[in-house]
């Protein structure tokens, strides 16, 4: 008689990989998935399940180019894992690709991510997929396909990691390339929803050190480490955080500028103007994005009296001890993203980023370059007024 061969899934499960818990989670996530399909986007081959996500450009271009941006949600995912909370980190990985590819004018149109974890658990995995499906309706994107992955010995079981990559197209006359940038240049800035998802290494780094409780009221903890005024601030500035944990804060979901950029540009151009270059405030904060998209040769003066940083960075600030100019070039520093018009294009570019629901602010300039460090300066505007 012949010996029987041991089942191949189990012996895998064994090992540490459950093949069937990832083929539970496919299924659990199929609804959210097929909610981010674009309207003007036709049955394709692949689908959910397949070894290629397929998506169209949309029709109307007449000489479209293709925009990619990769990206993760870093150490942040850390606070996810401590709250049991993963309904809202998926639209942090959006924000970080589709902002991205925004930047030079094009419209988010296809999303795929990569979730890796310690233990596959599908209800959580399907919740972690589910809030990228949130933020891929929000920016407009369909999530074509993605990879899950168990790494059983590699990462602790309660670990996941979270990365993406997002596809836009742009007609090649409409790229935002900023050749058109000039000396005496407005910028103006768009308010973040706070940290977003950067500088998280520290943040973590500062709940170790003080042994912060992520469950104590939002408040409470600014009181404790800045005072009732700024603690009476929030409930002026920030109405949504008054009932919040310090966690719930911490875990804020970045907000997608997409769509609202995209239609501001829109009404900019009707008006006879246009959007010279756009900066998403990520690593390296203010001074670390604000200059990219100037041409060689320019710089960026920005004044940080012309808007309030957020309470929750001077809550870090004040735990670690950091001045605000780190602060800036550490976080977001309360702008998630910048525009650089003409002068003369100010008003009308307020009226458009207001009409899409945005606080725009004129926060900046463009100067020459000559004598700066890292092509960025702080202090109060000269050539605009």
């Amino acid at each position: 008689m012949r010996p029987r061969l041991p089942d191949v899934r189990d012996a895998y499960r064994r090992s540490g990989v459950d093949v069937a818990a990832g083929d539970r989670a496919v299924q659990l996530m199929r609804d959210a998935v097929a909610s981010t399909r674009r309207g003007d986007a036709p049955d394709l081959a692949g689908g959910l399940g397949g070894f290629g996500g397929a998506f169209a450009i949309p029709s109307g271009y007449r000489e479209p180019v293709l925009i990619g941006s990769t990206d993760g949600v870093g150490t942040k995912s850390a606070i996810a894992v401590a709250l049991q909370r993963f309904d809202t980190i998926g639209f942090d990985l959006v924000a970080m690709c589709a902002d991205d590819v925004v930047c030079a004018g094009a419209e988010p149109v296809a999303f795929l991510d990569y979730v890796a974890v310690g233990r596959l658990d599908p209800l959580g995995v399907a919740e972690l997929v589910g809030s990228v499906a949130a933020g891929c309706r929000d920016a407009g994107c369909t999530l074509i396909g993605g990879e899950t992955a168990e790494h059983p010995g590699l990462m602790p079981e309660d670990a996941f990691d979270l990365a993406g990559a997002c596809i836009g197209v742009v007609e090649r006359t409409a790229l935002i390339d900023g050749r058109t940038i000039e000396a005496g240049d407005a910028i103006v800035g768009l308010r973040s929803s706070g940290l977003h998802a950067n500088g998280f290494s520290l943040v973590r780094a500062l709940i170790a050190e003080w042994d912060l409780d992520l469950g104590r009221p939002y408040q409470e903890q600014l009181r404790r480490s800045l005072g009732d005024r700024e603690r009476d601030a929030v409930v002026q500035a920030e109405p949504e955080h008054v009932l919040a944990t310090l966690g719930e804060v911490l875990l804020t979901p970045t907000r997608i500028y997409a769509r609202g950029m995209l239609a501001a540009r829109d009404r900019l151009r009707a008006d006879g103007h246009d959007l010279r270059g756009v900066a998403h405030i990520t690593g390296g904060g203010l001074p670390g994005n604000v200059p990219r998209p100037l041409p060689d040769g320019l710089g960026a003066r920005l004044d940080p009296e012309r808007w309030a940083m957020p309470p929750v960075m001077r809550l870090l600030g004040a735990l670690g001890g950091i001045e605000d100019d780190e602060l800036r070039a550490t976080f977001n520093g309360g702008i998630g993203m910048t525009a650089v018009v003409a002068p003369g294009a100010v008003p009308s570019a307020m009226v458009a980023f207001r009409a899409q629901g945005f606080d725009p602010l004129l926060i900046g300039e463009v100067v020459p370059a000559d004598g700066l460090d890292g092509r960025y300066v702080e202090g109060p505007l000269e050539l605009l007024q």
